[in-house]
C-alpha cells in the first residue's frame, strides 16, 4: 500500500468519536492506517475503524477540540500538526518501531 498523498502532503485523517458523555479525537497519518507496532511492553493498532476519518480539516478540528476529552495523536505529520497548535509538548511523545504518538487527556 503506497502512501495517499496530495500535493506531495501527506495526509492528516481527522475522526470525531462521540459517546453520551464526551467527545474525543483520533488524528492520523493515513499512510499508517491497518497496520500494527510493537514493542517491548506496548502494542500500537492503528485500526480503520478508530482512526480511519476524513482529511484533516483546521477549523473543523478547532471547533471540535473545544468539545474534546481527549486527543489520540499518530504518526509524524500528525504530531507535527498538534505540536504546532501547542496542545503537546515534546516530552508528551512516545516511539513505538519510531512511529511517534501521544495521547492527550483535556480537563476542562
Amino acid at each position: 500500500m503506497g502512501k495517499r498523498r496530495i500535493g506531495g502532503l501527506k495526509i492528516i485523517l481527522l475522526k470525531i468519536h462521540q459517546t453520551q458523555q464526551s467527545e474525543f479525537i483520533s488524528l492520523c497519518d493515513s499512510e499508517l492506517i491497518g497496520k500494527i507496532f510493537e514493542g517491548e511492553e506496548t502494542c500500537l493498532e492503528v485500526r480503520k475503524s478508530f482512526y480511519n476519518g476524513h482529511k484533516l480539516d483546521e477549523q473543523e478540528f478547532e471547533k471540535n477540540l473545544k468539545r474534546a476529552s481527549s486527543l489520540n495523536i499518530v504518526g509524524e505529520e500528525s504530531i507535527k500538526f498538534v505540536l504546532k497548535k501547542k496542545l503537546i509538548s515534546n516530552k508528551d511523545i512516545k516511539k513505538i518501531q519510531n512511529i511517534p504518538f501521544a495521547i492527550l487527556v483535556i480537563f476542562t
